[in-house]
């Protein structure tokens, strides 16, 4: 899937410059020649990454990207004619990824996007999964691995799991557990939880002899970080 980026610059050939060299990369392209317009593209969150002029009619580069980090964490390079360096700072402070004054290099900014892009990627990759250990859970994809190799978990044992993995650490009672893997509405013993710990413990602690799971008696469950 194309990648998209926003131009937001008022400079139209400038503009048209980077939108034939964005696009000849590969990348999808949308161009604003005005601050408000920008500001309203940027806000439908369809962009990647957002290529911003400090100096825009409209709404100024610095407003915009503040009102952009109230809702979005979408990269931004800024662009100016600007070398000062209060600028800069400003720029990077009202929450700019990357900063670049023109004249530049347009070899030196497809890095700086490609960088930029691959520090979301993986910023995105680290929140959909979550780490104990050599146990991995990838929360999109419904799946578990211990060091790469698939553990097989049932609807019910993954939940289990993942509350235990977010939790890492902390004790969490039994009736905590129902709640938030069960459900308020769940009615029935609140041993289910046992029987369901007894099964992750079967499918992952005796299988790869770790002690992941910890019975805290009296109180209910923790999950431990343990790698051999």
């Amino acid at each position: 899937m194309e990648m998209k980026i926003l131009i937001i610059e008022d400079e139209v050939k400038i503009a048209r410059f980077l939108e034939l060299e964005l696009s000849h990369e590969g990348y999808e392209v949308d161009v604003a020649h005005e601050g408000r317009i920008g500001y309203e593209k940027a806000a439908s969150g369809k962009a990647d990454l957002i290529i911003l002029d400090l100096m825009l009619p409209g709404l100024s580069g610095i407003e915009i990207c503040r009102r952009i980090r109230r809702e979005s964490d979408v990269p931004i390079i800024m662009l100016t004619a600007k070398d000062d360096v209060t600028d800069k700072v400003m720029g990077l402070d009202s929450g700019a990824d990357d900063y670049m004054t023109k004249p530049f290099a347009i070899e030196e900014l497809l890095a700086r996007i490609r960088v930029a892009l691959k520090r979301k990627e993986k910023t995105l990759h680290q929140a959909q999964t979550i780490q104990a250990g050599g146990l991995t859970l990838y929360k999109d994809e419904y799946r578990v691995t211990y060091q790469g190799e698939e553990v097989a978990l049932s609807k019910t044992e993954f939940e289990l799991l993942k509350y235990l993995m977010e939790n890492k650490g902390m004790v969490l009672s039994r009736e905590k557990i129902l709640e938030h893997v069960w459900g308020y509405d769940y009615v029935g013993d609140t041993n289910i939880t046992d029987v369901y710990i007894s099964y992750l413990r079967n499918k992952i602690d005796q299988k790869y002899d770790l002690p992941f799971i910890h019975t805290v008696r009296g109180v209910g469950y923790l999950l431990k970080d343990y790698e051999k």
